[in-house]
């Protein structure tokens, strides 16, 4: 990695977060018309379908065209993110009137072996994201790992300090598109749901899958997270996007709970032996490089009118009623 990079990320470790405004002029529709969403995962493939849902015209696009169930019916354009022609040729064509970011890598392991490509692909992206957008309205959809994990949970408020390579990607991504002054932050904490396409299974669907087979499973003890039901997610990314706010906020389960206690959680919602769940120290697992506290709070969503019907679901009663 360049030293100018390098640089750059020792910089924004000691950034807080911008605060959440609205835009000045302000006067956006319930759902733009047409809305241009860079990704087509699992969260994009079901902020799409809700879009889709509520009238908006939408366009999902990607290197690979996605497989997901819930991507089935959105249109789809071909775009590699890193490409600044291929990203502005694409904004011409479709014409947005605002953007969902969902770009990247999200394999965090992943991430920490390939460090150079998910800079690339996050900070790169949002960059020529940023100088295409004219002036349009943006939400990047970050995440909990722009912290240290030291303390139990953050807040929008709190000193951001990644400890890993996706974190710091995202955070660079984050203060590119921050700069364009038309961009709203979502931090997001754990994502689950049932999910039984994808190539990378969230936590939920790959622990169903393993005790299902009466497999035993290493799980870190010391790893907490706050959850988030994808469907909260895309609810709150629908409804904030059209609200004319920029800044950042942050978007996490009601329930801090740790990874050991939600599988065995799992287990007995399952009826399978709990004693499965072997709980073992994080170094050494795939998980060594994520913080110890992956965990979010708002400090202002209670306040935005537009929140008010999109409280987030407790993670142990949503587990109960997709696995039951």
């Amino acid at each position: 990695m360049s030293a100018r990079h390098i640089s750059r990320r020792k910089h924004m470790s000691d950034l807080r977060s911008s605060p959440l405004v609205l835009r000045p002029g302000t006067a956006a529709p319930a759902v733009p018309g047409r809305i241009l969403i860079l990704g087509s995962g699992y969260l994009a493939g079901h902020i799409a379908a809700r879009l889709t849902r509520l009238g908006a015209e939408t366009v999902l696009s990607s290197r690979r065209a996605p497989v997901l169930p819930e991507s089935r019916g959105v249109r789809w354009k071909q775009v590699d993110v890193t490409s600044g022609p291929q990203v502005a040729a694409l904004m011409d064509a479709v014409e947005p009137d605002a953007v969902v970011a969902v770009h990247g890598p999200s394999d965090i392991t992943w991430c920490e072996s390939h460090p150079e490509e998910a800079y690339a692909t996050h900070h790169g992206g949002a960059r020529n994201i940023a100088a295409a957008l004219d002036g349009r309205p943006v939400l990047l959809v970050s995440t909990d790992n722009v912290f240290s994990g030291e303390d139990e949970s953050y807040g929008e408020s709190a000193q951001t300090f990644p400890v890993n390579a996706y974190g710091r990607a995202k955070l660079a991504a984050e203060r590119e598109l921050l700069d364009t002054s038309s961009a709203l932050v979502l931090r997001v904490s754990l994502v689950y749901g049932w999910e039984d396409r994808g190539p990378r299974p969230n936590f939920l669907t790959s622990v169903v899958r393993s005790l299902m087979r009466k497999e035993q499973l290493r799980i870190p003890d010391d790893h907490w997270n706050t959850p988030v039901h994808v469907e909260d997610v895309a609810a709150w990314a629908t409804t904030l996007m059209s609200s004319g706010r920029t800044g950042t906020l942050h978007l996490g389960g009601p329930r801090r709970i740790g990874r050991v206690d939600w599988a065995r959680h799992i287990a007995e919602q399952l009826g399978v032996d709990p004693m499965l769940i072997v709980p073992t120290p994080r170094i050494g697992t795939a998980y060594a490089c994520r913080p110890r506290n992956a965990c979010l709070h708002s400090e202002v969503a209670a306040q935005l009118p537009e929140l008010q019907h999109h409280r987030p679901a407790d993670v142990l009663e949503t587990t109960h009623a997709l696995i039951s």
